[in-house]
């Protein structure tokens, strides 16, 4: 589709080169009848210009695309206004340039909203030491919460303050749902724990953008189909618990080296499973974290998560099953995971995701 955008836009541009050619009598075009000076030829080739330039801002999906999109069909439009006898079909495929402008400054908003709560976390909750973890840290750990650090080459690297992680995958709504192709951005901070977590996708064709926040023990999730179309907004104090799960199921799986956090309780259920309680202020939350004999954490499962669509709100055990442990960024972690309910109708699982990059302890944003 962006592609495809981008073309149509380039070539709706070059139509516009019509109007220089015949303003400056560089040939005649029947197709005009009105008369065109050289002031308005120009016009008219900077118009397409713009629209080419435009074009390719758009398929790089750079951030102020929209705005250099929206000057362009501004002075289009105004030409064609001035010629409208000529040039009246013209609007047709500025009016659709213009509702996919809208849509792109719908992104473009979201992300703002992304980008500042993780520019503020990184101002105001960003000090936590990074000291090397050593075999002292982690001797307070049930022994295979030690061997899982070990075995991720968490002890004898730094302490994680944060992350930065992009992944990919697919998401669904329902069991027969084929899923729809996403890409996400996410931060987590750990003094005050904090999550920003933003997901771009495509859905029949359409976009559609999410953002989940958690922030002072408060959660929200949005989704917005054509980046403006509310269809899911949950907050309230079952989201907040929710989110403090998966904030939880992000220490264990993306940073272990978190899991010296004196808010985590543990108890050891069996030689391979291991039960955490991890609080964040008024918020207690538990999970199962299950082992394999080479010490790789291969499953996390909670009671505490909400399935929801912002409406309604159902408790089902949740569980994220991980494997295929690769090296990614001097940590030996899992590469693919997915998310499952577990239904009295059958499992569920909403989320299949590979990573694309992790960084740790940043003192700034990346380009996003």
């Amino acid at each position: 589709m962006r592609i495809a955008f981008s073309i149509f836009v380039i070539i709706h541009g070059l139509i516009h080169l019509m109007g220089f050619v015949k303003g400056f009598g560089i040939k005649d075009v029947k197709e005009l009848t009105l008369p065109i000076s050289k002031p308005f030829g120009l016009i008219w080739f900077i118009a397409s210009i713009l629209f080419v330039i435009y074009g390719i801002l758009f398929f790089l999906n750079t951030k102020y695309a929209w705005l250099f999109g929206t000057i362009t069909v501004v002075i289009s439009q105004a030409i064609i206004f001035y010629f409208w006898k000529d040039a009246k079909f013209g609007t047709i495929p500025n009016a659709i340039t213009f509702i996919v402008i809208v849509i792109s400054l719908g992104s473009f908003l979201i992300k703002s909203e992304f980008t500042s709560r993780v520019q503020a976390d990184f101002s105001n909750n960003n000090t936590f030491a990074t000291d090397i973890l050593t075999e002292n840290d982690i001797s307070h750990l049930p022994a295979l919460v030690q061997e899982y650090l070990r075995y991720t080459k968490s002890v004898g690297q730094q302490k994680v303050k944060n992350f930065r992680a992009e992944f990919a995958g697919i998401l669904r709504s329902s069991p027969d749902d084929k899923g729809m192709n996403v890409s996400s951005v996410q931060y987590n901070f750990y003094q005050n724990p904090s999550r920003y977590y933003y997901i771009s996708a495509t859905k029949m064709g359409l976009p559609a953008t999410a953002l989940h926040i958690y922030q002072n023990e408060t959660a929200t999730f949005q989704v917005k189909l054509l980046n403006w179309i509310n269809v899911v907004d949950a907050r309230g104090e079952k989201m907040n618990q929710g989110e403090t799960v998966t904030l939880f199921n992000d220490m264990c799986i993306i940073a272990p080296a978190t899991l010296i956090d004196k808010r985590i309780e543990w108890e050891v259920i069996s030689d391979s499973v291991v039960k955490a309680y991890f609080t964040n202020g008024r918020i207690k939350i538990s999970a199962e974290l299950y082992f394999n004999e080479k010490h790789e954490l291969v499953n996390f499962i909670s009671i505490d998560r909400y399935e929801t669509d912002g409406k309604s709100y159902t408790q089902y055990p949740w569980s994220t099953p991980v494997e295929n442990y690769q090296m990614i960024n001097g940590y030996l972690l899992p590469s693919k995971g997915k998310a499952t309910y577990h239904k009295p109708d059958g499992d569920f699982t909403y989320a299949e995701l590979e990573y694309k990059s992790v960084a740790y302890n940043l003192d700034f944003p990346q380009s996003d």
